[in-house]
């Protein structure tokens, strides 16, 4: 923001002195007329004029957590002046984050691990912001404000499992499909891990009633914020697209079978992330049994949990589980969010669901050899394969594709039988209902850049989806030759993805013909240099692979 000098305080103030005391970050003045100003529910905010766009950064949505640790989320507490909301702000304890709030050492969304020779890992880019049960913000980019256009609607929730990850990050960056598509961007922090996950109603269902669910109903919070706030940053509160990958695609479906979410989205896409179960109330109970052991925290000292540091939660939940998750809790979430049938609370609303080509990455260093294929296979996806072995397994997709790698015929595996089912079963499942196979259109990325061994790898299809080419350098490039190859497809995925949020329909001019999704034919968009519509690909490998019993993390005991 840029500095107001003392003339121009005197002309708005009309006063020849005065004597102010400000809090950081925030300013009791009108801004410079550079400096965009919106109106929420809970006070003004400043933010940024950037290329044409007005970009606001760390819009509370919510109050302090730590005030509700454990506890369902509060609106913001309302603010006199003008907050000054022109940078990331603070991001949620991470699991697998250094300890302490200066630490930004969060895994990107990029971060995959490594494929070693054969396979080409993504560049890491830091997430910007102090961790801080101080979280719940939300990034707001737009072209207008008060102009009442209308524009529809993008709320995007990020990866990382339930454990990790933050939007505060350029690859999330809306500026581009503002400017491109005339829509407004928001992207969401919130609760993660035990914070949010933590299942406690067991031991107090006065206090902890939603404690199981507390990281999903800050999204909740934040779609609220969307419809009560929106209209002033020239957005339509009856068109919002809900969309995330990975993990962020997994609360997208979460959220179509929560009550408290219903009418607060209108689209919804998925991508590389499914959530087909929840975690069983007798699961989550154990988990927070070892999580409390850990603590030192019982029935008697329950309050305890509301003195302790942040930071020795966050060892605690570290330790206890890498599966932490919504709990089918009979109340926030009443059942399964896709099990046993595609929720009926949501079978109106239209949906995309898509996935990558070579989605599970191979922990493998050196070449790989057919020796050690099954043993790679295996130490991967060893829980996943069913009634077959790894050598089974490699044998079977030696004779579906003979002319691969061995690294290619194990991550081919480990995609089919790990990666990809939960999406399979979605789909399936929206398209056996009447009412939502109409609106249920699937998609499967095949690009990937001009280099040795590089991949369709899981995260690739986020900086097509927002028009951010550069700040995936390892998986697009950052030559100009390496994004000019790539442009034209980030043309066409970030038209389909505005196109969609306008009108609750993919298809759009800029590309083929998108029937939906049906049993019969799966009609199936490959993303490529040469966007197409396949009718059931890789339909081998789905169709060997359901042998396998679905089985999400979290969700069974090991």
């Amino acid at each position: 923001m840029n500095r107001i000098r003392r003339r121009e305080f005197l002309q708005y103030s009309g006063l020849a002195t005065v004597s102010l005391a400000l809090r950081p970050g925030w300013c009791a003045l009108p801004p410079l007329s550079s400096t965009p100003v919106a109106q929420t529910r809970y006070g003004r905010i400043s933010g940024t004029l950037e290329d044409g766009v007005n970009v606001f950064r760390g819009v509370p949505y919510g109050a302090d957590t730590a005030s509700v640790r454990f506890q369902a989320p509060l609106p913001p507490v309302p603010w006199t002046g003008i907050k000054v909301c022109d940078a990331f702000t603070t991001r949620a304890p991470q699991l697998t984050a250094g300890r302490g709030p200066q630490s930004f050492a969060a895994p990107s969304p990029l971060a995959a691990p490594s494929l070693g020779p054969a396979g080409a890992a993504p560049r890491a880019m830091p997430e910007a912001g102090e961790q801080s049960e101080d979280c719940l913000h939300l990034n707001v980019f737009t072209p207008g404000l008060r102009d009442h256009r209308k524009r529809p609607v993008l709320v995007y929730f990020h990866g990382g499992a339930y454990n990790n990850g933050s939007v505060n990050s350029p690859l999330y960056d809306g500026k581009r499909l503002c400017r491109s598509g005339d829509v407004v961007v928001v992207t969401v922090n919130h609760r993660l891990n035990a914070f949010g996950f933590l299942y406690l109603a067991a031991l107090d269902a006065k206090q902890y009633l939603d404690s199981g669910n507390v990281g999903m109903l800050d999204l909740v919070l934040a779609l609220q914020w969307v419809r009560d706030n929106i209209v002033e940053f020239g957005g339509d509160s009856s068109r919002v697209l809900t969309f995330g990958q990975s993990g962020g695609g997994a609360k997208c479906a979460t959220l179509m079978a929560m009550p408290s979410a219903r009418g607060l989205f209108h689209r919804v896409m998925t991508m590389s992330g499914q959530q087909v179960k929840g975690a069983p109330i007798e699961i989550a109970a154990k988990r927070t049994e070892v999580m409390l052991g850990k603590l030192g925290i019982s029935r008697s000292n329950l309050a305890d949990l509301q003195k302790i540091p942040w930071e020795q939660i966050q060892t605690a939940a570290a330790s206890t589980s890498s599966d932490w998750l919504p709990v089918v809790d009979g109340l926030v979430l009443p059942r399964d969010p896709f099990t046993p049938d595609a929720p009926s609370l949501s079978e109106d609303i239209p949906m995309i669901l898509g996935n990558v080509h070579d989605e599970t990455a191979v922990p493998w260093r050196g070449t790989l050899t057919w020796d050690d294929a099954p043993t790679a296979l295996h130490n991967t996806v060893a829980i996943y394969l069913g009634p077959y072995t790894a050598e089974e397994v490699v044998a079977k997709f030696r004779s579906f594709y003979p002319d691969r790698s061995p690294i290619e015929i194990v991550i081919a595996a480990a995609t089919a039988f790990r990666a990809w089912p939960g999406q399979v079963l979605e789909a399936e499942r929206r398209a056996s209902n009447p009412k939502s196979q109409p609106r249920t259109w699937v998609y499967q990325m095949n690009w990937h850049r001009n280099a040795p061994g590089a991949r369709a790898m899981h995260t690739i299809d986020i900086p097509f989806m927002f028009d951010n080419l550069d700040a995936a350098p390892g998986q697009v490039g950052s030559s100009p030759e390496d994004l000019a190859a790539a442009q034209p497809l980030a043309d066409t995925m970030s038209g389909m993805l505005i196109h969609y949020a306008a009108t609750g329909s993919p298809n759009h001019p800029g590309l083929p013909a998108w029937p939906a999704y049906d049993l019969k034919d799966r009609n199936t968009m490959i993303w490529d240099s040469s966007s197409r519509i396949e009718k059931d690909p890789r339909g081998e490998e789905r169709r060997y692979a359901a042998a396998s019993p679905y089985r999400q993390p979290g969700t069974y005991e090991p």
